[in-house]
């Protein structure tokens, strides 16, 4: 008889200090989608539930669809909100009778209005429906904060390997082959999870070039390879995350008889973390730039083919960014720069205006700036509609390749020899489809402007001559002093004088 297994998605990533709360149309923007209607939406994608239902497929399971949930970073989730998607993914667990299985898509830093761990509640509550000795295991964001309970309700952890996130599918496909080996009684999986009294580490699990998370990861490939350690998950947290739990974990499922050195692993990752802590602090420090070093860059002279890629760092909507902050643009206006492009500004009522005058026309905006005055004020300029859309449009990758997304009614506007993708749902800038779908082809283009720190890089790396990181006093400052945390665990590295790492160190 096959295997009955849930598979289910609930991801956020949420910002505390957002003023924006999350709501049920958040989800309904990216997506929210329920029981069956998963599998074509997500069959052959190379995300978490692309790799799940690959693998139900491989091992022959009776897949169990509850619901699939995503939205863009921003504030705490409502009470509504949480209560409505969780209760999706605990009724289907319900009404499913005997399960032999769970198989979860989370991101691990989500935070409600009534939840500081919702991820920990939820694995917490399916635990209590399908009891002590069903297989149950999640695939994480590399950005988690991990949380004891949350190890505690899973038999494994496992967290992505890459930032930018491009191995979503490999990591579900571990996962489950994991399950698997324990739906056959060839493994007993169990969870061990250790925090230490930090608040950043493991160079915010950059691995786009040699350094400390790529080090880390190959320790824990080795790992991997001994007798009794199933996975070895290094999680570096989501530092604007105002709750106890926030910062970097490790996460070691093991078997029974190596739950000793499963504490050995978590011990030696967390010291080398904690010997190489300055390697963070220096690049928080020395990663972003000015916008004026990012306008010099655009008007420098050079020989290298491509563009420059000027990345908005602090308004970066895949870390709660208002995704509408205005420096960048109105510096781009005021030094006359042209052949340019930004993708995106977040401004649904001038998306509106737009589409009542028509391509072709031209109109006076106020653009961007509309969420806080004090990161930009909105920018008052003639502008000529150059296309209009649905904004819908399907990645290329290599992140998420093949997933729908959907900047919602999408307007490009031209200002002076700006085009500017102004959308009217929240997206972070990961894929050229975000240019290519709307009639800019990125390549041809002298200067770039994405709402993104990292995850750009996957797709714009490539075809970039230069790429500048700046901070333009978003909501995703790396200047950690600006945040006034209440609810965080103290006391905390680098914000207190800790010397030991495992001062009041969760475990």
């Amino acid at each position: 008889m096959a295997y009955r297994v849930l598979i289910a998605q609930f991801m956020h990533e949420t910002n505390t200090f957002s003023k924006l709360k999350t709501t049920l149309d958040d989800y309904r923007r990216r997506w929210l989608i329920d029981g069956e209607e998963m599998v074509p939406r997500f069959k052959g994608t190379r995300n978490e539930v692309g790799g799940y239902i690959d693998s139900a497929d491989k091992y022959g399971w009776t897949p169990v669809y509850a619901a699939a949930a995503n939205a863009t970073p921003s504030g705490a989730l409502t009470r509504e909100t949480w209560e409505t998607i969780r209760d999706k993914i605990l009724d289907a667990a319900k009404k499913a009778g005997k399960l032999d299985a769970v198989c979860l898509s989370l991101h691990g830093a989500m935070v409600t209005e009534t939840e500081d761990d919702a991820e920990g509640a939820l694995l917490e509550a399916l635990r209590r429906i399908v009891g002590p000795d069903v297989p149950m295991v999640a695939t994480l964001d590399l950005h988690a904060n991990a949380t004891v309970k949350m190890a505690k309700n899973a038999n494994a952890l496992v967290s992505f390997r890459t930032y930018p996130h491009i191995d979503g599918y490999e990591r579900a496909v571990q996962a489950a082959a994991l399950v698997q080996e324990a739906l056959t009684g060839k493994k007993k999986p169990r969870c061990l999870l250790s925090q230490p009294a930090m608040l950043e580490g493991a160079d915010h699990g950059r691995t786009t070039q040699p350094g400390e998370m790529r080090d880390l990861l190959a320790k824990a490939d080795v790992y991997e390879k001994e007798p009794g350690i199933n996975v070895v998950s290094i999680q570096v947290g989501f530092t604007w995350s105002d709750i106890p739990y926030t910062g970097p974990s490790i996460a070691v499922s093991h078997e029974p008889e190596a739950a000793g050195r499963a504490g050995e692993i978590c011990r030696a990752l967390i010291d080398e973390i904690w010997r190489r802590r300055d390697e963070t602090l220096s690049a928080r420090k020395n990663g972003y730039r000015s916008v004026a070093d990012g306008i010099a860059a655009a008007r420098a002279k050079t020989d290298k083919q491509g563009p420059l890629v000027l990345a908005d760092g602090t308004d970066n909507p895949g870390g709660g960014g208002y995704n509408d902050t205005t420096p960048v643009l109105r510096a781009l206006l005021d030094a006359g720069i042209r052949n340019a492009a930004v993708g995106t500004i977040y401004d649904p009522d001038t998306v509106q205006q737009a589409m009542k005058a028509g391509v072709g026309a031209e109109i006076d905006v106020e653009l961007g700036g509309h969420t806080d005055e004090s990161m930009g004020k909105p920018v008052k300029a003639k502008a000529v509609v150059k296309m209009l859309s649905d904004g819908v449009f399907r990645n290329d990758g290599p992140m998420n390749a093949g997933v729908e997304s959907n900047m919602g009614p999408t307007a490009v506007l031209r200002i002076g020899g700006i085009d500017v993708v102004t959308i009217s749902n929240r997206i972070q800038t990961i894929d050229l489809q975000t240019f290519l779908s709307q009639g800019i082809d990125p390549r041809a283009r002298d200067v770039l402007v994405v709402k993104s720190v990292q995850h750009f890089r996957a797709a714009y790396a490539p075809i970039a001559r230069e790429i500048v990181l700046v901070d333009s006093g978003g909501i995703c400052s790396p200047d950690i002093s600006r945040l006034k945390f209440r609810k965080l665990r103290r006391p905390i590295w680098p914000l207190d004088g800790v010397n030991d790492p495992y001062a009041g160190a969760r475990a």
